[in-house]
């Protein structure tokens, strides 16, 4: 398979990195959604700097939107925007839609309520419905990690 490759700054460290993608697949696209823009807006500069194409909503119905417009690679979530749970059935209903997209929910609520959750058993994944769960504040290389796994598949 022909691949394309590119150099590119680290935008967590500015040391150069080479990015390899496959010439018939082009960019990864990636569906970010979270109502918190300074988020937002420094994980999708990221994304972008590593090659990847990022489609942004900042509510559980803007997603839906997206999502029907364009299917995405992947998809990062925040759990609590508009209501405490909206990001549960985000999840839920992303994966009905298409259970092959993976799910990377990224979120505060351990910081912000004390409740301690994580998607590494069964039953936790049963109704978490998200293929990986990140606590805020989540390191790039960490999100990388997660995203090339997923996409791997």
């Amino acid at each position: 398979m022909a691949t394309n490759t590119r150099r590119a700054k680290a935008p967590y460290n500015d040391k150069e990195m080479v990015i390899v993608m496959d010439k018939g697949e082009g960019k990864r696209n990636i569906l970010l959604v979270d109502d918190d823009e300074d988020f937002v807006f420094q994980l999708k500069t990221q994304l972008e700097a590593a090659g990847y194409e990022v489609a942004v909503a900042h509510t559980a119905r803007t997603a839906m939107e997206r999502l029907a417009e364009r299917r995405p690679d992947l998809c990062i979530l925040d759990l609590m925007m508009e209501k405490p749970d909206v990001g549960f059935t985000l999840c839920y209903r992303i994966k009905k839609k298409d259970a092959a997209i993976p799910v990377i929910m990224v979120t505060s609520v351990t910081s912000e309520t004390s409740i301690d959750f994580d998607a590494t058993t069964k039953e936790e994944r049963s109704w978490i419905k998200a293929d990986a769960l990140l606590d805020k504040p989540v390191r790039f290389e960490q999100l990388q990690r997660e995203i090339a796994r997923l996409l791997r598949g």
